[in-house]
């Protein structure tokens, strides 16, 4: 009865090599630029308007974030998007900072996938 307690104990140990799962970090996803808005300002009080994103690396899923707004733009192609901002993101003056999301991708069972990257921001001026 020991030695097959023994042995039970031992198996338990060792397992069958399957019992823990190791999971794959998200990698670095791709980065997007902007290099122009257009227009690059705008007058406080104003309606809603179109802005127009250029730049490099855009994903046909990437978000603009308009100070704290978030605008789910429409995608032209990789360097150039197309955004409605809002009325209220302009209400009053101020440097607004304007910037690209590039969402991530979601992994498989064991992670993986890229990970979520933004822009460096580009002023915006509200007069």
């Amino acid at each position: 009865m020991k030695l097959t307690l023994t042995l039970l104990l031992a198996a338990m140990a060792v397992g069958c090599g399957y019992s823990s799962k190791s999971t794959t970090p998200a990698t670095p996803g791709t980065v997007p630029v902007i290099t122009q808005l257009t227009p690059p300002n705008m007058n406080a009080g104003a309606q809603a308007f179109p802005l127009e994103i250029d730049g490099t690396k855009f994903n046909s899923n990437a978000t603009v974030n308009f100070g704290t707004t978030v605008i789910h733009p429409t995608f032209i192609d990789s360097t150039q998007l197309n955004a409605t901002v809002p009325a209220s993101a302009v209400a009053t003056a101020g440097i607004v900072h304007v910037t690209v999301t590039n969402p991530g991708t979601p992994g498989g069972q064991y992670g993986g996938g890229t990970k979520a990257e933004t822009s460096t921001a580009m002023d915006f001026t509200v007069n």
